[in-house]
């Protein structure tokens, strides 16, 4: 059996995780945290999470684990069979995933670890934020899922980081950068909490951050 490593605090886990249980694809979770120990880079040539391993060995990146999955189980459908709506659907991950999440994660460390960031930082990624959410807005459809009337394996994407975008840009600039935009993510999060898997990812993210206080 595949096993899904890293933890549920990770948003890009928890995409690969609700990708594997919403498409009912078996796995075993092991808990690992990130590490530059030499251990832990055998399997993830950075040290980070998350990382499947596979009878044929190790692969890391979400994206790449997600495309692994569905050219590994077409049965599953994880992207939609026709070429352009799987290519849009790809397009709507990139856009998640890069011009949103990564460029709102240079304020993670002042916004949720307790650090600070520079000036500089804040000023680089507020222009790059406003940018990149104006083009989001162009594209994704929110009616009610992100490309359209029905889920897709784009969502897996905008439920676990489109709320760190918010939170963070409500930490950092006191205004939350996509509902400014006019994006109502809240909403849009409640729509995929009715799916058992997004449910499933939620508890055990909770459970972490829980048992992480509790310790």
């Amino acid at each position: 059996m595949m096993k899904l490593c890293g933890f549920a605090l990770s948003n890009y886990f928890n995409k690969v995780k609700f990708v594997l249980l919403e498409h009912g694809i078996p796995f075993e979770e092991v808990f690992v945290k990130p590490s530059q120990e030499e251990a832990m880079l055998e399997h993830s040539p950075l040290g980070k999470v998350p990382y499947l391993q596979t009878e044929d060995g190790d692969l890391c990146e979400s994206q790449c684990i997600v495309e692994y999955l569905a050219a590994r189980f077409p049965d599953r459908r994880i992207f939609s069979a026709g070429p352009w709506q799987a290519a849009k659907e790809r397009e709507m991950i990139t856009f998640v995933d890069v011009h949103l999440e990564l460029t709102a994660r240079n304020l993670y460390k002042e916004a949720f670890f307790g650090g600070t960031v520079s000036d500089a930082t804040r000023g680089r990624v507020e222009k790059l934020l406003v940018h990149h959410i104006a083009g989001f807005k162009r594209i994704a459809k929110f009616a009610p899922y992100l490309c359209g009337e029905h889920f897709s394996v784009a969502d897996t994407a905008g439920y676990v980081s489109l709320p760190l975008v918010g939170a963070a840009t409500q930490a950092i600039y006191g205004r939350d950068f996509l509902l400014e935009a006019g994006i109502d993510w809240k909403s849009y999060i409640k729509t995929i909490n009715a799916r058992p898997a997004a449910q499933r990812v939620n508890e055990d993210r909770k459970a972490y951050i829980a048992a992480s206080r509790a310790a």
